[in-house]
């Protein structure tokens, strides 16, 4: 006991020598910081004193104004596919360049690509700068466009299961055969499509797809016209300064276009979004410009569908329904009704049989048995079975009789000899 009261006394005596220390280092610390903010406060009076601003970095300080946003932006407007700059003393065009697979050419594809780049070069006779932009790849545009195709062959599927129906109704076994398979191949695309888009959007939400994009930037001056442009108002200016990019860009894009690089000159939009992604790398992943212009951020309201215009497609939707159900009653009653136009013309036939026989015995009147004469016809007449081979056949005879099968052959032999007159 008597050893560890004197360790105790030695660690108490070392714990507060340091606790000593760290206080001394402390105000000698405090110090020094406030003799580096007295420094800094006498240079910024020194800069004031001198009419210069002192520098302020990492923050924005004061108030944030539309005219602080365009300084910073140093650009003015964009307007008929331009950028106009320096208070519409410059305007810019922008180029957007389709990319060349060079990997995968052969030799002398690779020989004539990098010919036309250099003759490219050769011809230019203004300034250009190429500018090129790491995006993710927007695939909701691609998506929508499969969309549309997939609605397109539902609604194929739909005109086909009319027409089987009709076909149906109509007993051609032909046509029904070929138009289910059509629909089977329909039905088979339409799944597929399905599939694929679903599989696409997935894809893209869960991943970030970037895409390099290739820019050319034209510029035209408008010292470039010569003097006197205050004779000109501002839209003059705009169109003759058109004029000219226009003229240079269709020159740029054919001059590419030996290296088989295809161009397109990039609209307002267009501009506005490469102008966006350059400004707002981050949130251009996460708030795109093309979802917030499909928003209508800019519209004073928004609104649904009016109510006329469901009423509308509600009422379209009834009308097709009742005009398939019409049009396979109607070839239903126009089936029924055929086949009474066949029953009448085959009774309208075996009257004209009759009426047939009855002039032949009336021809042969003279010739025959008057007993066998009044017997045929009223044969004739209580005959109700359409004759089924001949339609003027002459009426049977007794056939038990030989003096009327002579006569029969008379007649026949005779008949024959008309006709054949």
């Amino acid at each position: 006991m008597e050893n560890v009261i004197p360790v105790l006394q030695v660690m108490i005596f070392v714990l507060l020598f340091i606790m000593g220390a760290l206080v001394l280092a402390y105000f000698f610390l405090l110090r020094n910081r406030e003799e580096a903010e007295e420094k800094t406060e006498e240079a910024i009076q020194d800069k004031k004193a001198d009419g210069k601003k002192p520098a302020d970095y990492g923050r924005f300080k004061g108030e944030l104004t539309t005219e602080a946003i365009f300084d910073f932006m140093e650009f003015e407007e964009i307007v008929d596919n331009m950028i106009v700059r320096k208070k519409g003393s410059q305007h810019i065009m922008v180029l957007q360049c389709n990319g060349v697979n060079y990997d995968l050419m052969s030799e002398q594809e690779k020989l004539g690509v990098e010919e036309g780049f250099v003759q490219f070069l050769n011809t230019l006779r203004f300034p250009i700068q190429l500018y090129i932009q790491s995006r993710t790849l927007n695939l909701r545009e691609i998506i929508a466009k499969y969309k549309e195709r997939v609605d397109t062959v539902a609604i194929d599927l739909e005109k086909i299961d009319t027409k089987i129906i009709q076909a149906r109704a109509s007993g051609n076994k032909s046509v029904q055969e070929k138009l289910e398979f059509e629909r089977k191949r329909k039905a088979n695309v339409l799944d597929y499509g399905i599939n694929i888009t679903d599989y696409v959007e997935k894809l893209s939400s869960n991943r970030n797809i970037l895409q390099q994009r290739t820019y050319v930037i034209v510029s035209y001056y408008t010292a470039e016209l010569g003097g006197g442009l205050e004779n000109y108002s501002k839209e003059e200016l705009y169109n003759m300064c058109f004029s000219e990019l226009y003229t240079r860009c269709q020159n740029v894009a054919s001059g590419l276009g030996t290296s088989q690089i295809g161009c397109k000159i990039l609209d307002s939009e267009e501009l506005g979004e490469l102008l966006y992604v350059a400004y707002n790398r981050d949130e251009s992943e996460l708030l795109q410009l093309s979802k917030a212009l499909d928003a209508q951020y800019d519209a004073l309201y928004s609104t649904g569908k009016e109510v006329l215009q469901k009423k509308q497609e509600r009422l379209d939707k009834e009308i097709n329904i009742s005009a398939i159900d019409m049009a396979t009653d109607s070839i239903l009653k126009a089936d029924k009704k055929k086949q009474l136009e066949d029953l009448d013309m085959q009774m309208d036939k075996q009257k004209k049989v009759k009426e047939k026989a009855l002039e032949l015995l009336d021809t042969y009147e003279d010739q025959l048995d008057p007993r066998v004469y009044e017997l045929a016809k009223d044969e004739v007449k209580k005959s109700s079975e359409p004759a089924k081979t001949e339609p003027a056949r002459t009426p049977k005879l007794s056939e038990t009789s030989s003096e009327n099968m002579q006569k029969r052959k008379v007649i026949r032999r005779r008949e024959g000899g008309e006709q054949n007159v």
